[in-house]
């Protein structure tokens, strides 16, 4: 748990990576973990509410077929979170394995939108449960471990299905969201922001949401978008 304020007005939940396979806990270290942290900072600072910031801790580290272990983990943890706090709007904000676990639980009724990064995105993921939410993927171009591409055709899927869905592509960065780190977390606060408001959503980002389905998906680039 990363902010409790008294009187929370929304709940970011914070998703880390992991692997594909792998039954074992998480280490101590867990530094799929620790590249989440200054997003909390992030969120925290850009909420114009006070809002309940916290982070799934994951029985295993893989995702492990079928059994979809971390996306299992992280519905248990919204609905342990909304007991604990009462109704309130969700944010999604996950990485890698972390965010195909945010895209693949976004159909809950308590989630107002979903925020992926560098997320795992296999062409056979589900996008039809995320209809009525905002959800934005954001990849860079020289990402090595989760496939750029296979987000922007997850967006092209989507909004084939009715989602409003978009993406924003981040050239020159990389997957651990370290090079061009400013741009990561302006970005993050924006979209939070934006998804808890719509009337803070960047214009830009909303225009991309509502647009409709064409032959092949082309995300915004940072520059695309006006200042905050």
């Amino acid at each position: 748990m990363y902010a409790t304020p008294p009187d929370p007005h929304a709940l970011v939940l914070l998703l880390h990576g992991g692997r594909a396979h792998g039954l074992e806990p998480p280490t101590a270290l867990n530094l799929p973990s620790k590249r989440m942290r200054p997003f909390a900072t992030t969120v925290t600072r850009a909420a114009d509410a006070p809002v309940v910031v916290a982070e799934v801790r994951y029985r295993h580290r893989g995702w492990n077929g079928d059994r979809a272990d971390p996306a299992q983990d992280a519905r248990a943890a919204l609905e342990t979170l909304l007991e604990t706090y009462g109704p309130m709007p969700v944010v999604l904000l996950g990485h890698s394995m972390g965010g195909r676990a945010a895209l693949h639980i976004g159909g809950h009724e308590a989630v107002r939108g979903v925020v992926a990064l560098a997320p795992w995105c296999p062409d056979d993921e589900p996008t039809a449960h995320l209809t009525g939410r905002p959800v934005v993927l954001l990849h860079s171009d020289q990402d090595r471990m989760t496939d750029p591409t296979a987000s922007w055709r997850f967006v092209g899927r989507a909004k084939a299905a009715g989602v409003r869905a978009c993406g924003v592509e981040i050239t020159g960065s990389d997957h651990a969201l370290l090079r061009r780190a400013t741009v990561w977390h302006d970005l993050v606060g924006r979209l939070v922001r934006g998804v808890l408001d719509p009337t803070l959503m960047p214009p830009e980002i909303t225009a991309a949401l509502a647009a409709p389905p064409g032959s092949g998906y082309h995300p915004l680039l940072p520059t695309d978008l006006a200042t905050g």
